[in-house]
């Protein structure tokens, strides 16, 4: 059986403009294509917002374990590191699940192809510009999601349910940091 939840995220906190947030590497290091120590922070608190111990205090009665991890690559004309950054703390305990960084922006069609192919339910890392992208896909149709991720938004997950009844799409805020916003896109 296919992929029936699919759990999409955008990549956590980039650096500013004005250089008052930098991105930096795990070690520290400083680098514009990673993300900032408050995206770091984020990262490691999405591990239990997607994996709770013992399954048993999820959020938000739509998430779920993820059996697969998806994130966008980095590559010559589009070098950000920060989608697969997001997912490295919860790979790091979900180690029994593959962690997929084969498609870049842009190939928002194969990606579908090979998440609806997989195991699920799996959770998405992208970057904000495509999200639309991967839910109207995935959905078939261009009015159930929101057609944009808001460029100041890192709290959301958007979740897309096949095994619903007419399919199911849902908006979950992570409330995870101070300053998450508990609304969703409209």
């Amino acid at each position: 059986m296919g992929c029936d939840k699919i759990m999409l995220i955008r990549h956590a906190e980039r650096p500013s403009a004005d250089k008052t947030s930098r991105g930096v590497d795990r070690a520290g290091r400083k680098d514009k294509e990673n993300i900032t120590v408050r995206g770091w922070q984020r990262a490691g608190a999405l591990v239990r917002f997607f994996a709770p111990v013992d399954d048993r205090f999820f959020a938000h009665p739509a998430l779920a374990r993820p059996r697969a991890l998806y994130a966008c690559k980095a590559g010559p004309s589009a070098p950000s590191l920060r989608p697969q950054q997001t997912l490295v703390p919860l790979s790091e305990l979900l180690t029994d699940i593959p962690f997929n960084c084969d498609f870049y922006e842009g190939e928002e069609d194969a990606l579908v192809r090979r998440v609806l192919a997989g195991p699920g339910p799996a959770l998405v890392c992208w970057k904000h510009l495509t999200l639309h992208v991967i839910a109207d896909l995935v959905l078939g149709d261009q009015t159930t999601a929101p057609q944009y991720w808001p460029f100041e938004r890192y709290d959301l997950v958007w979740v897309l349910d096949l095994a619903a009844i007419g399919q199911r799409f849902t908006q979950v805020p992570q409330l995870l940091l101070a300053g998450d916003r508990a609304d969703g896109v409209q």
